[in-house]
């Protein structure tokens, strides 16, 4: 089963079901032949229900390649694999995942990169092996479980013989460990990041931004007019061909509680069991704004379920307009922030207010960061 590469929106349809149902189906030369590539056999591990306890949940599960690579079902968390856990967490994007750094601490003390909402996986091979054996997400009760259901099938003892040894899976720590470099290797091809949105393309010359979406990228990028750019721009290189619209660092900007998730207090970066510091709760890493327009809801709690909802969240910190303290969605004032210490104000606060014009600028400009494949959505 080769890699599909997706460039135009009919032919991605096409090509997603072509390969959703090469990896269900458990028939067909490549399936005996097995994979030739680790980014092969990452894309099977990927789609495979198999590896999760009642065989009813794969990656792709909450990060659907039709949906943005999130999850299809657009609640604030996910359901497990046994069909009443909920993982407390809105399920983030896998696309662009490849382009964050490992989980570091920089010279001044800050941290960066990683994995999941908190970095507690270092590397995307770190966060493969995490939800397979996950009680609330895939539930499989050990590795050693796991790398039996590998055993089970031919296609997984050619591909595994022959892209790292005949032994492999008699070792379960070395073949677990395959398992997450097979995935990793499937999640850094250009299938999750193809930069042909609209900015990319407008970037090669082949789209010309329309009024509002060129008014609205003006405004993203100038540090005089608003302040995304200040966690939400990779390279200070002016039009960047390979902007992944984060810095990839942690931040408390006051998401307010989401009432509909029954969970405590999330403490962000600070549930990483690696730090050990109060200074750090309520943190939690910047996200990508490729795909933002099909991945809602939004925030780590999927508190928010329109991205224009998001742009006013945070212009409230800085507007006196009444209407700027009410939350559209819900007709009220905002919630209270789940986490209301250690906020990022120094930034939050570092903008002038904006109005409904530039507001819908924004919107207009973060539309044009989706995917080809997605556009029509």
């Amino acid at each position: 089963m080769k890699l599909y590469r997706n460039r135009a929106p009919l032919v991605a349809t096409v090509l997603l079901g072509t390969l959703l149902a090469g990896c269900q189906s458990g028939s067909g030369t490549a399936q005996t032949q097995g994979a030739e590539t680790l980014a092969e056999l990452g894309q099977r591990l990927y789609f495979d229900v198999n590896l999760s306890k009642n065989r009813t949940q794969s990656c792709a599960s909450c990060h659907d390649p039709a949906s943005g690579f999130v999850d299809p079902k657009g609640t604030p968390d996910s359901l497990g694999d046994d069909g009443s856990s909920h993982g407390g967490r809105n399920a983030p994007t896998a696309s662009y995942a490849a382009f964050s750094p490992e989980f570091h601490q920089s010279e001044d003390g800050s941290y960066k990169g990683g994995q999941f909402h908190d970095g507690r996986a270092a590397t995307l091979a770190d966060q493969a092996m995490g939800p397979p054996l996950n009680p609330a997400e895939m539930g499989m009760t050990s590795k050693a479980a796991i790398i039996e259901r590998l055993r089970e099938d031919a296609y997984y003892q050619q591909s595994f013989a022959r892209l790292f040894d005949a032994a492999i899976l008699s070792d379960t720590e070395r073949a677990y460990q395959a398992l997450g470099d097979s995935i990793e290797a499937f999640e850094q091809t250009e299938f999750f990041s193809p930069f042909d949105s609209k900015y990319d393309r407008y970037l090669r010359g082949e789209y010309e931004m329309t009024a509002e979406e060129e008014l609205g990228r003006t405004l993203f990028f100038s540090q005089q007019f608003t302040n995304c750019n200040q966690c939400h721009q990779l390279s200070q290189t002016p039009m960047y061909k390979r902007e992944t619209f984060t810095d990839y660092s942690y931040h408390n900007i006051g998401v307010p509680v989401n009432p509909a998730l029954e969970r405590d207090t999330d403490l962000g970066l600070s549930a990483n069991a690696s730090i050990d510091d109060p200074t750090r709760d309520g943190k939690f890493k910047v996200p990508t704004l490729r795909n933002v327009a099909v991945t809602g809801p939004y925030m780590h709690n999927g508190v928010f379920e329109d991205l224009r909802t998001v742009v006013l969240f945070y212009d409230h910190y800085n507007s006196r307009n009444p209407a700027r303290a009410i939350n559209p969605e819900t007709g009220n004032a905002w919630n209270d922030a789940e986490v209301n210490r250690n906020l990022s104000e120094e930034i939050l606060k570092d903008a002038p207010a904006l109005d409904d014009r530039r507001v819908d600028a924004l919107v207009a400009f973060m539309k044009t960061l989706t995917d080809q494949r997605y556009e029509a959505q």
